[in-house]
């Protein structure tokens, strides 16, 4: 689905602005998990502090797109870097109360 119309249907100028989106760079974050602490505590931290998280290491991961989630995926190594394995995409209207 590399022409971003979801296989719906398109005029040919809607199309057309699709294609003009496609080269409009967004930034793609994601999100291992969360946590809150107290500025005690956050000042209290070291190099070797660990944090805990409030994500079980087995959950999946939230992808965001300009801060919109967009889906879900598992950790890959990709040589010697970190990439996303995309497990799951969310749909518009289940990603509209998650950003």
């Amino acid at each position: 689905m590399n022409d971003m119309t979801g296989g719906f249907p398109l005029d040919a100028g809607v199309a057309a602005n699709f294609r003009l989106l496609q080269d409009v760079d967004v930034k793609l974050t994601v999100e291992i998990g969360s946590t809150s602490l107290t500025l005690r505590e956050l000042l209290a931290l070291g190099e070797s502090s660990v944090i805990e998280l409030d994500r079980q290491a087995n959950e999946l991961l939230d992808v965001f797109v300009n801060g919109t989630l967009i889906g879900r995926g598992e950790v890959v190594t990709v040589g010697d870097r970190f990439g996303v394995r995309m497990t799951e995409l969310v749909t518009p209207d289940k990603s509209a109360g998650r950003n």
